[in-house]
């Protein structure tokens, strides 16, 4: 049987080529041998997002940790990620199971983790499951009949998308939100935000938002090169801002007024800066290690702790739950502030913003315009390299032995490895070389004063290394 690994979120594979009921199946084993042996009566809350037989594969990891003496808590229909987690909390389960490839191409679907507070399960505890994955299912799912565990009680449904909504109205002026003049536009990607969305946002502009497992052959990923079709809506309407998220939700992708993206580094000192001037929040930042340098900039102005971790939510989420922290965030989009769930919530993040833009009455432009006045003006960019296997190990090699000593152009200055190599040219300067977990492929990430110094650096740094 394939070897499953569990990636930097979850484990990942192509349906009905790894991705099958009976492998599923194997890792819902390992999962309630897990949850028995730490917990007397464990329970589960289990979510599945919009992809592709998302509902059958929710149901294969239920009739299992029913089956294996767990209480199984199921959403009706498709839900986000972070409804899932949220569910786990006020559920007051042991354990949240996401059905969901998040970000990922149509043709994947997933397995996520979380623990009982409310984020991504932690590393060593994910060693622990898959260390118990058996090499065979041993489950008959045929035998096993959703309906009798239904009637049984050991399978309850629960409303999870009414159960955050609620929880969203209690800690958003929604009113303030809803009447403030302001066009909001929301691109789903076709992914599990749509719903909620609708419901708390009713006057926003939706695009995307209806079901196609598909997604249209677009990887529901929350970047530019992604978001065309929003870019062009937000360049020709008269919208003020466009919130996107991935395709669980968890992710965020945001648009100015003149169809610009925003990307996560802007987000992320966008709401230090709306939480601490405005709201007069305090607490520690940590950032994973591909984020931007402006973010201990901005930390060392307001006077706060920052920590740079490795990349991958858990990592943070470890932080959130043991320490007094802010904000957590990353560069792919997957933020969480204080006050909500240690998780990565992409709508959550959009409320937050649209709320920022309410109660000052500025446009996001304005915002963005107060956020340089304290770190000064910066560009990012990431490109993923789809190479074959052999010529990433080989570049990831020549960087652990310090081949990398110039790129064309740009001397290095000094190399950090957190997670990945980090090539600084100056202070705000850097280019950063990092093999994807979860996908084939070699991530360049660079970061300068301004676009097209970042387009050279990358350029400069793919004529180097391949």
């Amino acid at each position: 049987m394939t070897k499953i690994k569990f990636g930097t979120d979850g484990w990942r594979a192509i349906i009905a080529k790894e991705y099958t009921t009976d492998n599923v199946a194997r890792v819902s084993i390992a999962v309630a041998d897990w949850l028995n042996k730490n917990n007397d009566n464990p329970s589960v809350v289990i979510g599945h997002d919009c992809r592709f037989s998302g509902e059958m594969f929710a149901e294969t990891a239920a009739k299992v940790l029913a089956s294996k003496g767990v209480l199984v808590k199921i959403a009706k229909d498709f839900v986000s990620t972070p409804m899932v987690s949220l569910g786990v909390v006020k559920e007051k389960a042991s354990l949240g199971v996401v059905i969901t490839a998040s970000h990922n191409p149509p043709a994947y679907n997933g397995f996520k983790l979380k623990g009982d507070f409310g984020g991504p399960l932690l590393p060593a505890d994910i060693t622990d499951v898959e260390n118990r994955i058996p090499e065979s299912n041993s489950v008959d799912l045929d035998a096993i009949s959703i309906e009798i565990l239904v009637t049984e009680g050991k399978i309850i449904y629960v409303d999870l998308e009414e159960m955050y909504c609620k929880h969203a109205e209690e800690n958003f002026d929604f009113e303030a939100i809803n009447n403030s003049g302001l066009n909001f536009a929301y691109d789903a990607m076709f992914g599990s935000g749509m719903n909620v969305v609708k419901r708390l946002l009713p006057k926003a502009t939706l695009l995307h938002c209806d079901d196609n497992p598909g997604f249209l052959g677009i990887a529901p990923e929350p970047i530019h090169r992604n978001l065309q079709e929003f870019s062009d809506l937000m360049k020709n309407s008269n919208l003020d801002c466009g919130l996107a998220t991935d395709g669980d939700a968890d992710r965020i992708g945001l648009y100015d007024s003149k169809g610009n993206f925003v990307d996560s580094h802007h987000i992320i000192l966008l709401l230090i800066h709306y939480m601490v001037k405005y709201k007069g929040m305090k607490g520690k930042v940590v950032t994973a290690f591909s984020c931007s340098v402006k973010v201990e900039q901005m930390c060392e102005h307001y006077g706060l702790e920052h920590e740079t971790v490795q990349i991958g939510f858990k990592h943070i989420a470890g932080k959130m739950i043991t320490e007094d922290v802010l904000l957590g965030g990353e560069e792919s989009g997957g933020i969480a502030t204080a006050g909500h769930i240690p998780e990565r919530d992409g709508i959550w993040m959009g409320l937050i913003l649209f709320e920022f833009m309410a109660s000052s009455g500025k446009s996001l432009e304005d915002l963005i315009e107060e956020v340089y006045e304290i770190v000064g003006p910066f560009s990012f960019e990431r490109i993923d390299l789809h190479i074959d296997n052999e010529t990433k190990l080989k570049i990831i090699e020549d960087c652990k032995k310090g081949k990398f000593t110039k790129f064309v152009k740009y001397e290095v200055e000094r190399i950090e490895t957190t997670d990945g190599f980090k090539f600084f040219f100056d202070a705000d300067t850097w280019l950063m070389i990092r093999p994807s977990g979860t996908e084939p492929v070699l991530r360049t990430y660079a970061e300068a004063s301004d676009q097209e110094k970042v387009f050279d650096i990358l350029a400069d740094c793919k004529a180097t290394i391949l």
